[in-house]
């Protein structure tokens, strides 16, 4: 009886004793930090993520193609710069083409801003006929025969062709904007006129006095030219 006691005893506690190891081998907890393999986003390959979305703001800004009128408008700008550097264009002709790219240029901003950084379809025609009809202009300014001396043989024709060789590196590497050099052409072409004024006055030669004003209004103005070389403005 006592040994069927012991017995019986004995296999409760074993069984006991089993009992919470068979329960953890079965339908274990799934651990907080373990990643669902069951679900479908799980088990699907990941996708690579697309260069735009993997880009800063700011070099997704850099890769979007610039407005076409901005484009259009640097077309313009090099072709006056040629132009002037060609002596093909006067300092008259090429400060009223200045003065009607800058005239655009404010427009476009002014567009823009009232936008919210875009342009309606009629602003962008608009733009596209004032663009067209100065494109037309450039052409024929270009070949109507009014040349810039582009190889003077006196001191002071030598010395504006200097400045607008600077006036036009200006505008080709976007230091000058088109307002800039409108106001820089403005000023060149007014000293021009009264190098010529003075010279049809005294049978082509100059007076002493007329000589240092020309050489000073000359001092003053490639001042400016280097002021607004390296100022923060950019074409």
């Amino acid at each position: 009886m006592i040994n069927y006691t012991k017995t019986t005893l004995l296999s409760a506690a074993l069984a006991a004793f089993l009992l919470p190891a068979n329960a953890q081998t079965t339908n274990p907890p799934a651990s907080p930090s373990a990643p669902d393999t069951t679900s479908p986003a799980a088990t699907a390959p990941a996708q690579p993520a697309s260069p735009v979305q993997n880009a800063s703001p700011s070099a997704v800004q850099a890769h979007r193609p610039r407005p076409e009128v901005g484009k259009r408008a640097e077309r313009q700008q090099d072709r006056i710069a040629q132009g002037v550097d060609s002596g093909q264009l006067s300092a008259g002709e090429a400060s009223k083409l200045e003065h009607q790219e800058a005239a655009i240029n404010e427009e476009v901003a002014k567009d823009r801003a009232a936008n919210h950084g875009s342009m309606t379809k009629a602003e962008a025609a608009q733009v596209n006929r004032q663009q067209n009809q100065m494109s037309n202009e450039i052409y024929q300014d270009k070949r109507n025969g009014h040349r810039q001396d582009s190889q003077p043989t006196n001191q002071f024709g030598k010395r504006a062709e200097h400045q607008q060789d600077r006036i036009a590196q200006g505008m080709n590497s976007g230091q000058l904007t088109a307002g800039e050099a409108g106001q820089l052409e403005s000023r060149e072409a007014a000293i021009n006129q009264e190098v010529a004024k003075d010279r049809k006055a005294n049978h082509g030669s100059m007076t002493a006095a007329e000589r240092a004003q020309v050489n000073r209004q000359q001092n003053r103005l490639s001042r400016q030219i280097y002021k607004d070389k390296h100022n923060a403005r950019k074409q």
